[in-house]
């Protein structure tokens, strides 16, 4: 009887360990998930900036040369 209760206790804390290693790989996963969730939205969120800032320079851009006639325009005597 000792034997089979030495043995049964050595396999309960086998599988303890396997869950604990299961468990530590299964949050290392979410974390990982986690991370390049909010890097993806670092990313998104960076690229509209520089889009807002493209249209934005395109817009200066337009408007200085639309304007470019009438500048040259008060200067002729």
């Amino acid at each position: 009887m000792t034997g089979n209760t030495i043995l049964q206790a050595m396999q309960t804390k086998i599988l303890l360990a396997i869950l604990a290693a299961l468990l530590a790989i299964v949050g290392a996963v979410a974390y990982r998930r986690h991370e390049a969730a909010k890097a993806a939205l670092e990313r998104q969120r960076q690229y509209e900036l520089f889009r807002q800032q493209v249209e934005k320079d395109k817009k200066k851009h337009s408007s200085a040369a639309a304007n470019e006639g009438k500048t040259w325009q008060k200067y002729i005597p």
